[in-house]
């Protein structure tokens, strides 16, 4: 017996396996900070855990429709048309999905064929690249050179542009760099997209997480990009709702009618009572995210004005998101190598740049999504680890 030969070139993740490293590590009994996951680490709000409860509790756990319940997409179309710009309908041009993950599949599988080529830029979160490859399509990578803040340059999406591509992935603010594009960026990529007919997925589930009076601005906002774009967004960076597993997608109706099939045939619905608590996130007051993101903010700038000075290390101070993503190459070492030298001497675990793409090499990402005393200790022993080196 065989698996499927799709899976052959699907790797595990690289960032699991940190993850699992460090575990079996701990089991052990070793004490290591975690700056490798991308959760944050507040618990979930309280009103928003009472109104999943209060649903649990009223018996709200039957099938609810495919798309997701009435009030949260309700909430989900009122949001995006104040904060976004984009005017989508509730009943048929937004669903709810078990994460952004299942977002990005959906759009994948539902809108592109064997053979069509998907401009990704890179370093990114690598679930794109797999999930264009499960749906048979071939993933292209895009450059982001730090010289340029990590933003790809429209001339690099042009010159690998062929008759067989079919799609862009935005993600801003980015994951693994914290790179945010700008305006100017955003309106030559829409150019572009409209010109050679291409979709887009917009990636914006760090929207909210932007410093340095940087704004986020949905691609699907400006003319022509709403019906062909598909914003993938969710609850678990914002409202620290990781274990959730709830996000969403918006798009045209005429792109959605192909995606909420591949939901019917998957998952079916999200969780139904969890649903009511994320139709509170979005409804409820949101003083405490606000705190939640200046103390982001503020362990940004602990980590940011600590690496600047270690040996070996250069690093941009990241606009977005809640990571940063140092360049290591004057330690001497590959990423991997860093990594696992950090693990051992430092006892922190980051990720190496190369999990993250063709041109991750040469650059580690750290997650500050840890508290403010954590990260000092895990800057101080990074620091001292790399004097050793």
């Amino acid at each position: 017996m065989k698996v499927a030969d799709r899976m052959e070139s699907i790797p595990f993740s690289g960032i699991r396996k940190v993850f699992e490293e460090v575990i079996r590590r701990e089991k052990a009994g070793e004490k290591i900070i975690h700056l490798n996951i991308g959760r944050p680490d507040f618990d979930t709000p309280k009103n928003i855990k009472e109104a999943a409860k209060k649903a649990l509790d009223e018996g709200k756990v039957h099938y609810a429709s495919n798309y997701g319940i009435t009030e949260l997409r309700d909430a989900i179309a009122k949001k995006t048309e104040q904060e976004n710009n984009v005017v989508y309908d509730p009943a048929s041009e937004i669903v709810v999905t078990v994460g952004a993950n299942e977002g990005v599949l959906l759009a994948m599988m539902g809108l592109l064929n064997p053979g069509d080529e998907v401009l990704i830029p890179d370093p990114v979160w690598l679930h794109y690249f797999y999930c264009a490859q499960m749906a048979g399509a071939v993933p292209i990578s895009v450059p982001t050179r730090e010289e340029n803040e990590f933003v790809p340059s429209i001339e690099d999406f042009k010159t690998l542009l062929t008759e067989k591509t079919k799609m862009i992935v935005l993600t801003s603010p980015n994951n693994p760099t914290g790179a945010v594009a700008s305006a100017e960026a955003l309106d030559a990529l829409s150019r572009l997209a409209k010109e050679k007919d291409l979709f887009v997925i917009s990636d914006e589930i760090y929207e909210s997480m932007v410093y340095d009076g940087n704004r986020h601005i949905s691609i699907a906002s400006l003319p022509g990009m709403k019906e062909r774009t598909i914003i993938v967004n969710g609850f678990s960076k914002k409202y620290s709702m990781t274990g959730w597993r709830l996000g969403w997608i918006c798009s045209d109706r005429a792109l959605m009618s192909a995606m909420i099939r591949i939901h019917q045939y998957t998952t079916v619905c999200v969780t139904t009572f969890a649903q009511y608590g994320a139709a509170e996130a979005l409804t409820g007051p949101q003083d405490e995210i606000n705190r939640m993101i200046t103390e982001f903010d503020r362990r940004r700038g602990l980590v940011y004005d600590s690496l600047k000075e270690m040996p070996g290390i250069k690093v941009l101070r990241p606009k977005g998101a809640f990571y940063i993503f140092p360049n290591i190459t004057g330690t001497g070492k590959t990423s991997e190598e860093i990594t696992g030298y950090l693990l051992d001497e430092a006892k922190i675990a980051v990720v190496p740049g190369s999990v993250f793409g063709n041109y991750g090499e040469g650059y580690i990402r750290i997650s500050y999504a840890n508290s403010y005393e954590n990260l000092e200790i895990a800057m101080s022993n990074m620091n001292d680890a790399l004097r050793r080196l």
